[in-house]
This record gives C-alpha cells, sequence and structure tokens, in this order.
C-alpha cells in the first residue's frame, strides 16, 4: 500500500468524506482514515435513519439557528454552502424533498443513499480508504505537519485534515481523539458540554412520571438564568418524558441550560402551553367559556389541553373538578399563569455521550475561518463537530459539518499542490 500521499483526512464521518471528496477533485493523491469498518456511521442515524441532509435558509438564517460560534463559518458559507450541498447530491443523482422548518431528506427516506453516495463518489475520485484502522498520533516537525502514525503504520502527507467528531455516541467512533491530536500541536479545547440534549428534572411530577408521554405543539420554552432574565427561548414541540423534557423545544434549550450550570446548581425553564395568544386574551377567552357553564371546569376546558396535563394545571389550584360558573375572577387568573408561565427546574441534561452534538471543541481563534488550517501548525486543518461550533438540530450541525469538511478539503489540496 501507498505510504505517501498530499493529503490524510482523519475520520470518516460527515465532514471527512466530504473533505476527502473535495481535495480529490482538486487533484490531489487522498488518503481517508476511519477506526470503524464503514464510514459514516453517525451519519446513518441521523434524522431518524432518513438523514437530514442540510437546511434550505438562506445563509443569515443558517447562522442563526448555530447559536456555538455561527458567525465563525460565515468564510466558510461563503465558498461552499447549504444551497451547495443540496446541488452536490443532486448532481450525483439524489433528489431531495423539503420537510417543515425547511429540513431536506433524500426522498428515499434512507440515509444510507447519502452515505453511498459520499464513498462512491469518493472512490470514482481515486480516494483510497483505509477503514478499521485506528490513527494513534500526528507526525509533524518544527513548523509543518509531516504525515500520521497509525497502529499499523506510518503514512507521509504535508498536509491532515482531523475531522474525527466529537463525543457524542461513541459507539460511532467519536471518543475524542481529535481534541488530543490537536492539542498535541498546541491547541486549546474550548470545555466540552452536551447540547441538542434532553432536559432532566428531579420536579415531583416528573418522578411520578404523571405527565410522561403528553406532547405540546408549537409551545414555547424560556431558559432564564438565577435572576429571572431571559438566556434564551424556542417555540417548537416537546414532550415530558420519564426523566424531564425532550423533544426539539428541550434540545434546542439544552446547550444553554448546561452553560447556566457552569455557575449554578439548577436552571428555570419556563413553559408557555398558548404563546400566540395573550395573557389577557387567554383570561377573556375562559371567562367567557366558564362563566355559562356548570360543568366541573376540567370537562369544560377538555379542549384546551391533553387531559393529564389539563387536570394536573387544575389540581394545582384545587379547582379541577369546581363548577365553570363557581370559579372566582382570581382562580381563572391563576389557571391562565400556570398555562402561560409554568416554571420547571431542571438539574442536567444526558451526557455528551448519549446527547446529539457536543458543544465545545477547539478554539475557533486558534483556525484561519477562511481555510479551516490550524494557526499553530502548518498543514494541519479541521473540520466538523471537532471544531467549537455546534447548532440546533434540523440539518444545521450536518451543513456545518459538509461546508467545512469541503472548505478544508479544497484549501489543504491547494497546500499541498506547493509540496508536488
Amino acid at each position: 500500500m501507498n505510504k505517501n500521499y498530499d493529503v490524510i483526512v482523519v475520520g470518516g464521518g460527515t465532514s471527512g468524506m466530504m473533505a476527502s471528496i473535495a481535495a480529490a477533485e482538486q487533484g490531489s493523491n487522498v488518503l481517508l482514515i476511519d477506526k470503524n469498518k464503514k464510514y459514516g456511521k453517525k451519519l446513518l442515524m441521523t434524522g431518524g435513519g432518513r438523514c437530514n441532509v442540510t437546511n434550505n435558509r438562506e445563509v443569515d438564517d443558517l447562522i442563526r439557528h448555530i447559536p456555538g460560534n455561527g458567525r465563525f463559518l460565515y468564510s466558510t458559507f461563503a465558498q461552499f454552502n447549504n444551497f451547495d450541498v443540496m446541488a452536490f447530491f443532486e448532481s450525483h443523482g439524489v433528489s431531495l424533498k423539503e420537510e417543515d422548518h425547511g429540513r431536506m431528506f433524500p426522498i428515499t427516506n434512507k440515509s444510507k443513499t447519502i452515505v453511498d453516495t459520499l464513498i462512491n463518489t469518493a472512490k470514482e475520485l481515486g480516494v483510497t480508504l483505509l477503514p478499521n484502522t485506528t490513527v494513534k498520533s500526528l507526525l509533524f516537525d518544527d513548523t509543518h505537519i509531516t504525515g500520521v502514525k497509525t497502529e499499523f503504520e506510518t503514512f507521509s502527507a504535508p498536509c491532515v485534515v482531523l475531522t474525527t467528531g466529537g463525543k457524542t455516541y461513541p459507539s460511532t467512533g467519536s471518543t475524542g481523539d481529535g481534541y488530543r491530536f490537536a492539542k498535541s500541536v498546541g491547541h486549546t479545547i474550548a470545555p466540552l458540554y452536551a447540547t441538542e440534549s434532553p432536559l432532566l428534572s428531579d420536579e415531583p411530577f416528573i418522578q411520578s412520571k404523571e405527565l410522561q408521554g403528553i406532547s405540546l405543539r408549537d409551545c414555547l420554552l424560556q431558559v432564564v438564568n438565577a435572576q429571572g432574565k431571559l438566556v434564551t427561548e424556542h417555540k417548537m414541540d416537546l414532550l415530558f418524558t420519564h426523566f424531564g423534557l425532550s423533544g426539539p423545544a428541550a434540545l434546542r434549550c439544552s446547550s444553554f441550560v448546561n452553560q447556566l450550570l457552569e455557575t449554578q446548581s439548577k436552571v428555570s425553564v419556563i413553559l408557555d402551553c398558548f404563546p400566540e395568544q395573550t395573557k389577557e386574551t387567554l383570561i377573556h377567552t375562559l371567562s367567557m367559556k366558564l362563566n355559562q357553564s356548570k360543568k366541573a371546569t376540567k370537562n369544560e376546558l377538555a379542549t384546551f389541553l391533553p387531559e393529564r396535563l389539563l387536570v394536573f394545571f387544575l389540581n394545582q389550584l384545587g379547582v379541577a373538578d369546581t363548577p365553570a360558573n363557581q370559579l372566582t375572577e382570581l382562580q381563572i387568573s391563576g389557571i391562565v399563569d400556570l398555562w402561560k408561565a409554568f416554571p420547571i427546574q431542571v438539574n442536567k441534561t444526558l451526557p455528551i455521550e448519549k446527547s446529539f452534538v457536543t458543544g465545545g471543541g477547539v478554539n475557533t481563534k486558534e483556525i484561519q475561518p477562511k481555510t479551516m488550517e490550524s494557526k499553530k501548525k502548518n498543514g494541519l486543518f479541521f473540520a466538523g463537530e471537532l471544531v467549537d461550533v455546534n447548532g440546533y438540530t434540523g440539518g444545521f450541525n450536518i451543513t456545518a459539518a459538509f461546508c467545512t469538511g469541503h472548505s478544508a478539503g479544497v484549501h489543504a489540496a491547494l497546500e499541498a499542490s506547493y509540496f508536488q
């Protein structure tokens, strides 16, 4: 087997496969190494096995959905963005379809379609695939990368692209190797934390599981700090679970919760079940409805919320079985207060290993935003989740991975050409 290459890509995930393709398209002799037997192992899991390959929002809106250093990606997206990702797959015979919130999926509804396209394209471009191989260390001199050392042999190259992922789903090979490699050449790693992760709570109603399985559509979930100041809010679907809160609204709040938990033991999230209506409007609506009825309050309000959640709220005030027309203005106002601003104490999220995305990573201040090259060691490039960039679910993280991978691959190939 050849031991000398122009570009070596370490990590055969989303960003790694794209980096190897981009480098090969520039004429580089590329080696793609992965510790797994098959490439794209984590990508196969995304979107419930359907692969939410990107999102069709405009770039500025895209970046707003990448709260973890999204602005760092402006230079990347100026070269290759979500529309280019879509064009790439369409040009390789993969038709995409749009679903809610701009999410793009292959019409086959199979992640395998995306992974196969990437691997087949890499092979057609002459990329050498080396699966089931673990890189042990980077090779470098005082100024430049010179290659990598694996568990079996050594490979030489003037440019190496690290795309080893974060620490989520370690079974896919994301075990944090890239952080160790980055540190070996002087990089600093921003503290790691779970993002896009369900929220865990010790609240009695969570522990009793009385709300488990209840889902809400388009509710508002807010995160507030210890001073009661709003940190972030998201209007999306929410699911009560046996351990706390899940669903898109909870997942999007998780990175902010984890950052607050660095300095406080618990974090308050505020649930608004009716974000489209003001408190005053709801009070008026309920008053008109309740004043005319002799039914039990829980029966008269049955259409407003899922039954168990409705009864839970009404029991907080002791009015579930009270005849509707006997409720006082104060009690009606109290019901609306619970519906519009129900506080839930969160004590943690699931750990990184069980979360969707890793927050933190290689410090973006130590990476050239245009090329994704290290400022610490010439010839070393980074892409994907290894970098301290993270977005919400909905195709944003995969987009960042594809695009940083493409940028890193192109510029690694350009730099390697100087050595040919």
